[in-house]
């Protein structure tokens, strides 16, 4: 390795290493980097990390602002609302100066006892009479640069406690068994291992292994206080697409293994009461069907005032946007075949590769076309893009959450709706949860007027985009454009104001001329209700510029009470900060939502941005509030997340049309989001910052290298840019397991032949006579030695090909951290300011 010029670039030596597939052959110059151990890949990741500070020293002003601007609005000595569990309330708190949180308890008061005590917010840990500390990673992490829980699992009698810790990165964890009473440790330690779990009584371990290519796939039995040696194999998931993990079921009566790869999934269920028993699957593998099972009973609803045993089946063998089944089983012993029972909610097969299967001519229409079915709740009738999440049965509720409108959804009833509803075959009534409003907000206390007339001025050259001088890909309509949006129909109603669907027309206008409607883009969803006794349901929600905030509701009385607002400290005003969401027409036709936050002072034009997007394994980027947002918006940055193809915010559809064949789906969607703002006037080219990680970081090369034009940087966060390379290697970590997400180029050369169209490491400029260095974005890649989803060899190899290029690429290399980075609250607050000082540097904001 030398140096290059007066730029003091490391340059790479160049070793040709020939690939072949398919007959196609490709001369890799830099896959000598693969050998981790090597002096030279050190001393190469030395010379880069020198480079990168080098290059950052002028910004350390900026970062050290940022940082003090980041912590300034944080409570840093905190601690959560108590959540019961057994005998126990848990909660966490957070200390100031302190790196980690430290998790607490205190006894209950007695078997009603469902308020959570009142906890000194601001005391030391196990300061309150009776509060004890479970785990302080504080002091557990002396010692290490890196630490990371890997779970936390605690015997119903509240005396035992397992747990996980990760000092590496790597993901493997060690598991050891605490007795909290006297804090000693039981000797024996499961080593390098996925996950594990107690059963209730703490007589026995169930633990997952992996392999050596990091899949986790084999299941152990330990009798608690038996060597380790003497542990017994009770389950090998031999095919190598499959993961598998262990836990324990919400009614605590089973012990189960969960198995699946992208797209098939089963579970395996044995008796707690019988641990030394056979597992057997609750219903059969079938490829490409993905389901989940739980249970419960709807008590005192049968025949002379007995229980009804129901299980409760969560699948798309019928349906690819899933629906949900309730299987009375008095009906039957198993095994029960999926389908079976009530079906209580079923998502839209419009667009989906199996739609035809539920609805002739369904995979035809457009994703987001209007879905009515007779069985679902009313609040579902004509939704948009509706896909099913999942649905929890407690003792006394009944939760629901879904998917339309690509934003998240969630509904209930009580337990006693729920049994009228399931005996009398009948839609279920859902009430849908929305977000109460914030006292004062824009969205509620202006005019529909004033409303109109202050969004016109920011929206008028988004909402006339459809001219010749704007492109095929521009926005086609924003806020304010539709005014006659109906509300939601039927019996089906929500509190605190009209249904989600009111918030976003069914061409992704605002419905602005509702009054007292909000129009913030929620994120909201159930949480904390780990008690199936327990009386009411904990939810929460937030927004881009909303803090988070946690309630309870009683489902019976429609009481809701907020049990915690998130503090963000100094002068912030969520007021002061405006939200929305906008479609633009991708190149395909498609329409594709795309969130929109702004300083509400600062006018949106010709404006800094950055555009962050992620669009992979039907993983949804959803609102949810930032601290560190904060300092961009604040300096005149408009916050863009387009919700492009590859991820899951319009169902299953949306996933299948990024995914394998359609990959490039994704790319195209976020660089015609870009255009379109672009080309409304509202963002500059030259002053675009856009920013992904991991299938993300895939995406920003894919990006960089179709429309660099678009963007000034482009910073990759543990990037998977060397793809093809990766896919085509079953020995390497997880790459069997991806065949279902990207397909298998290995076995399949039009597969082959298509990632090499787009993987980024192998489409980059490679000499500087390629005519897009002319206008490629400057890039900053983070990565992390220790990695072991995303190989730290391939953000260097692509960073090699760009510096030969000629490209202003840097990389700040970890050495110590995994995929997720570095841990550590405050080191992690400097790792944002770090590369936050350098995306605003690049859109030309230095203050």
């Amino acid at each position: 390795m030398t140096e290059s010029g007066n730029r003091d670039v490391p340059v790479a030596k160049q070793v040709p290493f020939e690939r072949e597939h398919h007959g196609d052959a490709f001369v890799d110059p830099y896959e000598w980097m693969r050998d981790k151990q090597s002096p030279e890949v050190q001393e190469y990741v030395a010379a880069q990390n020198r480079l990168c500070e080098n290059r950052n020293k002028p910004l350390a002003s900026l970062r050290s602002t940022l940082f003090d601007e980041l912590k300034s609005h944080v409570q840093e000595t905190d601690m959560s609302v108590p959540t019961r569990m057994d005998g126990y309330w848990y909660f966490t708190r957070t200390q100031q100066g302190k790196q980690y949180a430290v998790q607490c308890r205190m006894p209950i008061a007695g078997p009603d006892d469902w308020d959570p005590p009142q906890v000194d917010a601001v005391g030391e840990p196990g300061s309150m009479p009776g509060e004890q500390i479970v785990f302080d990673a504080n002091a557990e992490s002396e010692g290490h640069d890196f630490f990371r829980i890997g779970g936390m699992d605690i015997s119903k009698d509240g005396r035992w406690m397992l747990y996980g810790v990760d000092v590496e990165g790597d993901e493997r964890y060690d598991y050891r068994i605490r007795n909290l009473e006297t804090g000693e440790e039981l000797p024996e330690m499961f080593t390098g291992i996925s996950g594990a779990c107690f059963t209730p009584d703490a007589q026995w371990v169930f633990y997952t292994v992996l392999d050596d290519a990091w899949r986790p796939c084999v299941v152990f039995r330990h009798r608690v206080g038996t060597p380790i040696d003497e542990d017994v194999e009770v389950f090998r998931e031999h095919d190598e697409r499959f993961w598998a993990g262990v836990g324990m079921s919400f009614d605590e009566r089973s012990i189960v293994i969960g198995t699946g790869s992208k797209t098939t999934t089963e579970v395996l269920m044995l008796p707690v009461d019988t641990p030394e028993g056979e597992f057997k699957a609750f219903i059969p593998r079938e490829d490409g069907v993905e389901y989940d099972v739980s249970f419960a009973c709807f008590e005192g609803a049968g025949e002379h005032g007995s229980d009804i045993p129901i299980a409760v089946v969560y699948h798309n063998a019928l349906n690819p946007n899933f629906e949900i089944d309730v299987i009375d089983m008095r009906k039957h012993e198993p095994p029960y075949r999926l389908g079976e029972g009530v079906c209580v909610a079923s998502g839209s097969p419009y667009g989906c590769e199996r739609g035809d299967d539920v609805e002739p001519g369904a995979s035809a229409k457009p994703i987001g076309a209007p879905y009515t079915k007779p069985g679902n709740p009313a609040i579902m009738q004509g939704a948009h893009g509706l896909g099913i999440e999942g649905i929890a049965i407690h003792r006394n509720f009944v939760t629901l959450s879904y998917r339309a409108e690509s934003l998240t959804h969630l509904a209930v009833m009580t337990k006693q709706a729920a049994v009228e509803d399931f005996l009398a075959r009948r839609p279920w009534r859902f009430t849908e949860l929305v977000p109460p409003a914030l006292e004062g907000d824009w969205d509620v206390d202006e005019s529909v007027d004033e409303v109109n007339e202050e969004r016109a001025a920011v929206w008028q050259a988004v909402g006339g985009m459809e001219d010749d001088t704007a492109g095929p890909h521009a926005v086609r309509a924003a806020a304010g454009v539709i005014d006659d949006f109906q509300r939601a129909q039927g019996d089906g109603h929500a509190v605190h104001g009209a249904s989600r669907r009111a918030m976003t027309s069914s061409d992704g206008a605002t419905a602005d001329a509702m009054p007292g409607e909000t129009r913030r883009l929620y994120s909201i969803g159930a949480g904390g209700n780990p008690s199936y006794d327990a009386p009411r349901m904990r939810y929460s929600f937030s927004s881009y510029t909303r803090p988070g905030e946690l309630h309870d509701i009683d489902p019976a009385t429609g009481e809701d009470r907020l049990l915690k607002r998130a503090t963000v400290l100094g002068d912030f005003d969520p007021r002061d900060y405006m939200e929305r969401r906008v479609w633009i027409t991708a190149r395909d036709g498609e329409r594709i939502p795309v969130s929109l936050v702004w300083r509400r002072d600062v006018p949106t034009c010709d404006s800094a941005m950055f555009i962050t997007g992620y669009g992979a394994y039907e993983i949804s980027s959803d609102p949810g509030f930032s601290v560190a947002r904060i300092s961009m918006l604040d300096r005149g940055v408009l916050y863009a997340v387009p919700h492009i193809r590859g991820g899951g915010e319009m169902g299953r559809a949306w996933y299948e049309q990024g995914r394998r064949l359609n990959k490039k789906h994704t790319f195209e969607d976020f660089v015609d989001a870009a255009r379109a703002l672009q080309n409304a006037g509202l963002a500059n080219p030259a002053r675009t910052v856009a920013d992904g990680g991991s299938a993300g970081g895939l995406l920003m090369g894919a990006v960089a290298n179709l429309a660099p034009e678009c963007f000034a940087g482009i910073e990759a966060d543990v990037p998977f840019v060397d793809a093809l390379t990766s896919i085509l290697d079953p020995s390497l970590p997880l790459t069997v397991t991806e065949w279902d997400e990207w397909g298998d180029p290995l076995h399949d050369a039009e597969v082959y032949r298509y990632m090499k169209s787009y993987t980024p490491y192998e489409n980059a400029p490679s000499s500087a006579d390629d005519p897009r260095t002319a206008h490629f974005p400057r890039i900053f890649i983070t990565t992390s030695m220790n990695d072991t989803r995303v190989l730290y060899v391939e953000p260097l190899k692509w960073l090699a090909r760009l510096q030969s290029a000629g490209i202003d690429a840097i990389a700040k290399i970890e050495v110590e951290a995994g995929h997720g980075g570095i841990s550590g609250r405050y080191k992690q607050w400097q790792e944002l300011a770090y590369e936050n000082a350098w995306c605003l540097s690049v859109m030309g904001v230095m203050h």
